[in-house]
């Protein structure tokens, strides 16, 4: 079901898809535009982007945000932002898949989700090479992921 909402050329990671709508390279590194649908109940582990500020369109379910300790839910019609340097997570509370759009100013983070699904890194058998891949990101992980 996933897969057919964000088409062919959607990349898979973790049960998450991701179909990079405008890359870095198509906005001269300003900006990047990720379109996301995520499982109910998933979500990353806590972390903080060193280099970009985050905002995140919900499209369709409910999440729950966790910003510098503030705990908040959001659903389709939501924006949510998080200021480079912030840690930050959130969580499928929803029945339902979420489906955001994730924008980073500067661009480049898209590339992360792709390497990831590349190489089928699991959470948290791998995390030492996806720690060691993020830190090319700028990002670093700070903590577990919210409980349901």
């Amino acid at each position: 079901m996933t897969q057919s909402i964000l088409g062919a050329d959607a990349i898979a990671w973790q049960g998450v898809h991701y179909l990079t709508l405008l890359s870095s390279s198509d906005s001269g590194g300003a900006m990047s535009i990720t379109d996301s649908v995520s499982p109910p109940n998933s979500g990353p582990p806590r972390h903080v982007h060193h280099d970009a500020d985050e905002a995140f369109v919900l499209l369709s379910g409910d999440c729950t945000f966790w910003i510098a300790g503030e705990t908040f839910e959001r659903g389709p019609g939501s924006a949510v932002f998080v200021p480079r340097g912030v840690e930050h997570t959130f969580r499928v509370s929803s029945d339902l898949p979420s489906r955001h759009l994730v924008i980073l100013t500067p661009g480049g983070f898209e590339g992360f989700f792709a390497e990831m699904a590349r190489n089928d890194y699991r959470i948290p058998e791998d995390m030492a090479a996806i720690e060691a891949c993020a830190k090319a990101y700028h990002l670093t992980f700070t903590g577990p992921p919210l409980e349901a």
